[in-house]
């Protein structure tokens, strides 16, 4: 579909996925796994919750895909043959009707320019009675204090960044919209979030992003499109870094996810 992914792959981007576990990222879904499903995680990135929700269905099959060839080998190189890795389209799976139980993924559908298309795609890979597990952020939602002007401006530029890809930051909110479109019955829709309020992860978190704004797909996007410049782009840095020495400082960012059971 010639999808733009609006944050890329820099480090600082990895440095985010890297640190997501099933733990933290796929809670809801971990009660309906065992042992002996076979499961298709999308868009697996580096591969971090591929691997913990593997541990949970073995002996079953399970499959990471991406369609970044760096990310994939990376993912590779830390399964040890445990999980089988791939570069793959999400809108055209390389893999037969109903060949999976669960399809799994994490903040994928926000970064889509069609997303009831590539989630009709995925019940298609489904068996009968297989689980859609979909887990999207909505940027919208997100709060923080002490409030800050830069960072104000910083999420007025990723809802104009992520418009211009043709993507959809405040995803969560749709996501019940979205998979009954694609032909899914009986949802279940629940929420969670991520807070970041102790020195050490506020130190992780505004240090990513002051990177992300600076160095990653955000910055030259932004910059490319006429929507941002290099001097906006080190005030929103310098925005995140203060945020993050602020002794009381806190950010919440809210996710919605969807479990849908195919009949």
């Amino acid at each position: 579909m010639g999808d733009n992914y609006t944050h890329g792959h820099h480090e600082s981007v990895l440095r985010s996925h890297n640190w997501r576990t099933a733990e933290n990222s796929a809670g809801y879904l971990l009660p309906h796994l065992h042992a002996g499903l076979d499961l298709l995680d999308v868009g697996c990135g580096p591969g971090t919750i591929t691997l913990d929700l593997a541990e949970r269905v073995a002996p079953g099959r399970v499959r990471g895909v991406d369609a970044s060839e760096a990310v994939i080998e990376q993912a590779t190189a830390s399964a040890e043959g445990r999980v089988e890795f791939a570069v793959d389209d999400a809108y055209q799976l390389d893999a037969a009707d109903a060949s999976f139980d669960v399809v799994h993924a994490h903040q994928v559908l926000q970064h889509l320019t069609d997303p009831v298309a590539a989630l009709v795609e995925w019940r298609r890979v489904l068996r009968p009675g297989g689980l859609l597990a979909v887990r999207d952020s909505d940027y919208a939602g997100f709060f923080w204090a002490p409030s800050d002007p830069r960072l104000d401006r910083w999420l007025a530029l990723y809802h104009e960044l992520t418009a211009r890809n043709g993507a959809e930051a405040d995803a969560g909110r749709m996501l019940p919209t979205w998979v009954r479109a694609a032909g899914f019955p009986g949802l279940t829709v629940t929420s969670t979030t991520w807070t970041f309020a102790d020195p050490d992860s506020r130190a992780w978190w505004g240090g990513l992003w002051a990177d992300r704004v600076r160095e990653s797909s955000f910055a030259t996007q932004a910059v490319e499109y006429g929507l941002s410049h290099g001097a906006e782009l080190e005030q929103l840095a310098a925005g995140w870094r203060a945020w993050a020495e602020e002794p009381d400082a806190i950010i919440v960012l809210p996710h919605v996810e969807v479990l849908a059971r195919l009949l």
